[in-house]
């Protein structure tokens, strides 16, 4: 006699971000000072499980960044916590490394609404996600990351789905191993946090595990497309006061310029950090310095050294 499929209860159930962890089995009777212990040695198991991870990891930047060096896209593509995190991770590309808004984005079911208020069923509608990413008009040079801490969101699935149909890269994040999100994407990133404290509530440690991760992604594409210099990000734009001071240390800081000089150059470079530096270091004009970038493939220590 042939047993019947799992239903969704027993297959949820299976998954190892769905167990029950008996070390946190009488959280609500510990106290406040025992259970953010808890919680904090909980959150230090989460680096080194994104460690254990990276023989995934890295061949998945690698192969987005060679994309995004050609002009390709970026989209991530999550439901509930998942979703949100992608799209807080996009949202801080442009401000950061001065990217277009449409090269970095974040796709979440339900919609721009669903990333204040929780909209849970959306996640079940996988022609959504495929709709989604049919409306992003993804193609062959761009990539797709779908982040799912079960690794079944039907969302997510769908997304990933379509995305292959189109030609795009696929990237799948998930907390589980063997899920159906890995067996769908060319790249599968299984980071296995285990139980929550919480159990079931993987806005915790698989939430944090899915941002350390995304922060891999953005930072290191955005180091190898040129954003930065060093470690100083003479991409960004200086769009307020915070950054307008973090500009003018980084000027200062390539050229050794003074306060004045640096903010001269600035001003004199429509507020452009690499061009400023340029200008201060070799007497570039802005049109000058446009052109040694692009001749640098944008990467200031290239334009700098090649005039050596």
């Amino acid at each position: 006699m042939t047993a019947a499929p799992a239903g969704p209860e027993q297959q949820l159930g299976a998954l190892d971000t769905e167990s029950v962890d008996p070390r946190y089995g009488h959280i609500d009777v510990v106290g406040v000072a025992a259970l953010a212990r808890l919680m904090n040695d909980a959150d230090a198991e989460v680096p080194a499980a994104v460690r254990r991870s990276m023989d995934q990891i890295v061949p998945a930047i690698e192969a987005v960044s060679a994309r995004m060096r050609r002009g390709g896209r970026l989209l991530y593509v999550g439901a509930g916590t998942p979703g949100r995190i992608g799209v807080l991770d996009a949202s801080e590309c442009p401000p950061t490394f001065g990217t277009p808004p449409e090269l970095v984005r974040g796709v979440i079911a339900g919609g721009p609404g669903a990333f204040f208020a929780a909209q849970e069923g959306v996640e079940d509608d996988a022609e959504a996600g495929r709709a989604a990413v049919v409306a992003e008009r993804v193609g062959p040079a761009d990539s797709v990351i779908g982040i799912a801490s079960s690794g079944r969101t039907p969302f997510v699935l769908g997304a990933v789905a379509e995305a292959r149909v189109c030609g795009t890269l696929t990237v799948g994040l998930s907390c589980n191993p063997s899920t159906a999100l890995s067996a769908a994407a060319d790249h599968p990133i299984e980071v296995l946090v285990g139980a929550e404290v919480i159990a079931g509530s993987t806005r915790l440690k698989a939430g944090s595990a899915q941002k350390l991760v995304l922060n891999m992604f953005s930072t290191i594409v955005m180091v190898e497309m040129g954003k930065t210099y060093g470690n100083l990000m003479v991409d960004m734009r200086p769009s307020n006061e915070k950054l307008l001071a973090r500009a003018i240390r980084i000027v200062r800081r390539v050229t050794g310029a003074s306060q004045e000089q640096a903010v001269t150059a600035l001003e004199a470079s429509d507020m452009q950090v690499k061009l400023a530096i340029l200008r201060l270091q070799l007497g570039l004009d802005n049109a000058d310095g446009v052109a040694r970038l692009a001749a640098a493939d944008g990467r200031l220590r290239v334009a700098l050294e090649g005039a050596r």
